[in-house]
């Protein structure tokens, strides 16, 4: 029986698009793709998530691959992108509170730096977690398994207890393995319900 429910963070609680993060920063068709692919597809965020990289470390490793011009605007990725209002996945804080309101216990597992600390009560619903693990904390990185065996740890939870939901397919191959049962979620709420109640956790249809 499922007594607790786990989320990711990007693209589960709240939109996680780089490009819009990049688009912030004006610059031209070509530095915007450039800086997206030295910012967002580089092993430094990666090694930042992991908790391998301090973030100023990761961004002066950047800023090695950058012309100058493009420093700020690597600056304010590394370090600022939170800062703007966060966008909220629609339904998604409505859905926290009821299963908190039926008992249920709240979690977030996400691979992030540890600046999420941060901004976490920024968050939908974050009021409602009863407890998170930040992969930077950890020094591990979803999907593997040691990452999902300290949640479990941490806050003393069965696996075969929990549900986990997260946007890549990776990362639910990886909570089954550990014995935490999981879905993708889509961005689409009627059928993440309905997987919900398919697992034995009662929240309502839409």
């Amino acid at each position: 029986m499922i007594h607790n429910i786990v989320f990711d963070m990007g693209g589960v609680l709240i939109d996680w698009s780089p490009w819009e993060i990049v688009s912030r920063c004006a610059l031209s068709k070509e530095d915007s793709d450039r800086l997206l692919l030295e910012v967002f597809c580089c092993r430094e965020w990666v090694s930042m998530d992991h908790g391998l990289m301090t973030q100023p470390e990761g961004y002066e490793s950047i800023c090695r691959r950058l012309p100058p011009e493009l420093h700020e605007a690597a600056h304010a990725c590394v370090f600022d992108w939170w800062k703007p209002p966060l966008k909220p996945i629609e339904g998604m804080a409505e859905l926290i509170r009821e299963l908190k309101g039926l008992g249920y216990g709240i979690y977030l597992l996400s691979n992030a730096t540890s600046t999420l600390h941060q901004y976490f009560d920024r968050l939908p619903a974050s009021d409602c977690f009863d407890g998170w693990v930040v992969s930077a904390d950890v020094k591990l990185l979803k999907p593997q398994r040691e990452i999902y065996e300290a949640l479990f740890e941490t806050y003393d939870l069965d696996p075969a207890e929990c549900f986990f939901i997260d946007d890549n397919s990776l990362n639910i191959d990886g909570c089954c393995a550990a014995g935490m049962p999981g879905t993708v979620f889509f961005r689409d709420m009627p059928r993440l319900r309905r997987e919900l109640r398919e697992a034995g956790v009662p929240c309502a249809d839409m």
